[in-house]
């Protein structure tokens, strides 16, 4: 497998920040739903919003776990900001008694809830997977729920060249970035070629130039003077919430 090129980014100092952006934000969320929703202990379904908006809330914070850890934060992120989602959940007793408990998947590929396949085959996955559990327990109600919270970055790319002249190439990269199997956009996407035993990255010297087709499909051209017999691209994509996947392909000769 040829070798990847990695941010160098611990992430460490991202993890705080993290999180308490997450639960500035989420904790806006259950205000509103506080303020809108009339609570009835009575009526199970009358907690139907507030079970919502910890949904939510738990989506967010594990989106934001992700994309640290795939910037180089530790796998341990997800646990730690869950823990602490956990426990801000439950001193919301204005919403009810709830208890939020959460176990990280850990049948392959995930381990402590994260897959991250980074390979020279032309495909990228970063991925989370946990299972949420929240109870309430309030009077005479007793509401048990479970969820499944699937992220899942993809980015697949395939490479092309020709021979412009001697070791000139010019060389075409064809993306598409999905988000849980269905196309989505990027944010913002780096390309990279080998040169020997150097990466560079593309740049208007190179003739760089990116068209986005809107749905999830991105085209790449540059020229570039490769002395190796083979043409290696490396593409970093960070998607529009913030997670990065990298993908190495070796180009075929059109």
């Amino acid at each position: 497998m040829k070798e990847l090129i990695k941010e160098k980014n611990s992430g460490q100092t991202l993890i705080v920040a993290v999180l308490i952006i997450a639960l500035l934000l989420i904790s806006t969320e259950l205000y509103v739903y506080e303020f809108e929703t009339t609570v009835d202990d009575s009526n199970p379904n009358s907690f139907s919003d507030s079970i919502f908006a910890i949904r939510l809330g738990s989506q967010h914070v594990v989106i934001s776990s992700l994309a640290n850890i795939s910037r180089g934060g530790l796998t341990s992120v997800l646990t730690t900001n869950l823990e602490d989602w956990a426990s801000f959940i439950e001193e919301q007793r204005q919403l009810g008694k709830f208890i939020l408990d959460f176990s990280t998947g850990e049948t392959l590929p995930y381990h402590s809830g994260i897959w991250i396949s980074w390979g020279a085959d032309g495909v990228a996955t970063t991925g989370a997977y946990v299972n949420l559990t929240l109870k309430l327990s309030d009077r005479d109600l007793d509401i048990n729920t479970k969820h499944i919270i699937n992220v899942t970055s993809t980015v697949q790319i395939l490479g092309t060249y020709r021979v412009i002249q001697g070791g000139h190439k010019h060389i075409n990269v064809t993306c598409n970035v999905l988000n849980e199997g269905k196309p989505a956009l990027a944010k913002n996407t780096i390309l990279y070629y080998r040169n020997d035993t150097s990466w560079l990255p593309t740049t208007a010297q190179n003739n760089y130039s990116i068209t986005n087709y809107g749905n999830g499909t991105y085209s790449m051209t540059f020229e570039a003077n490769i002395t190796s017999s083979d043409v290696d691209v490396s593409l970093h994509v960070y998607d529009q919430r913030g997670i990065h996947a990298l993908a190495n392909v070796t180009c075929t000769e059109a």
